[in-house]
């Protein structure tokens, strides 16, 4: 059977307009990371009908990844995980244009990278720091909205950063400072509700200077269901979207939806306590 791009996405009209469906037809999205986010971003996407993406990895699939991450079978271990992801999208559409960046994203490749790109999402390791700061940096300089989406725990926090609205740097403060202290940024920033720190049943599992924390496939596939509806309604220009210092985080183990709004980003009092307090509960991490 052939593929034919609207029967395919026939179930999405209803939600969209057979008008709408044909614009994200033509949009390109750039994700940084095919692991636990950024694969199933990827994929979900893919469904709802965008038609081209840049997609950056530079790692291979480890059984480690089995919880999370899409790409990660018996079949893909030691493969690529943008190869391995981008199979799986064109088996999805055989019509995607696709862009490969096998040696993940750096200062070198950051404007073929963004080259005609429409949004950014974000789905890069929560300790790439250098590669973050890196994208979210130029996103800022080219007017490219860009979205990231958490998984805490059984949940998911999201923040969207708007072209002429807070940028990350101004959001989470990180400059120069060592990588531990961004960690901690990251953290408090993402989710200044912190619906995930009740029910975490081993706090040992989490070690910013070993860069190591605990995670599930069901924060993964939030993350993508909300970063996907994000994209829709900025590349339809269709439903309220609050940027950056709004936020929110949803946690499906608790039930709870809360909206956040951090004037200031972590320069808000209220983020200067949550960090001061996390830096006394590891007094071994200070920087």
């Amino acid at each position: 059977m052939a593929y034919i791009y609207q029967q395919a996405c026939a179930r999405n009209i209803g939600w969209v307009t057979p008008a709408e469906q044909a614009a994200l037809r033509h949009k390109r999205i750039a994700i940084a990371g095919m692991g636990g986010v950024g694969g199933v971003h990827l994929l979900t996407l893919a469904r709802l009908g965008i038609g081209a993406f840049h997609l950056a990895d530079f790692d291979t699939f480890d059984i480690a990844n089995f919880n999370r991450q899409v790409g990660a079978t018996m079949s893909t271990l030691g493969q690529p995980k943008v190869e391995v992801l981008a199979t799986m999208a064109l088996d999805i559409n055989p019509e995607l244009k696709l862009v490969r960046f096998p040696n993940g994203v750096s200062h070198d490749n950051l404007s073929t990278f963004f080259d005609g790109v429409d949004l950014y999402v974000d789905g890069l390791d929560f300790f790439a720091f250098g590669a973050r700061q890196a994208t979210f940096a130029a996103c800022a300089r080219l007017g490219i909205p860009a979205v990231t989406a958490a998984p805490l725990g059984m949940g998911t926090a999201v923040l969207s950063f708007l072209p002429g609205h807070m940028t990350f740097e101004d959001y989470f403060g990180w400059g120069d400072r060592p990588e531990l202290e961004k960690a901690l940024r990251f953290l408090v920033g993402l989710a200044p509700a912190g619906l995930h720190g009740g029910y975490l049943v081993d706090p040992s599992s989490i070690n910013l200077k070993e860069r190591r924390g605990p995670s599930t496939i069901m924060g993964c596939e939030l993350c993508a269901g909300v970063a996907a509806t994000e994209a829709l309604k900025i590349l339809l220009n269709r439903g309220e979207v609050r940027p950056a210092p709004w936020g929110y985080q949803f946690d499906a183990f608790r039930n709870k939806l809360v909206r956040t709004w951090r004037p200031g980003g972590n320069r808000h009092p209220l983020q200067r306590l949550a960090m001061m307090l996390a830096r006394r509960r590891r007094p071994g991490e200070k920087t």
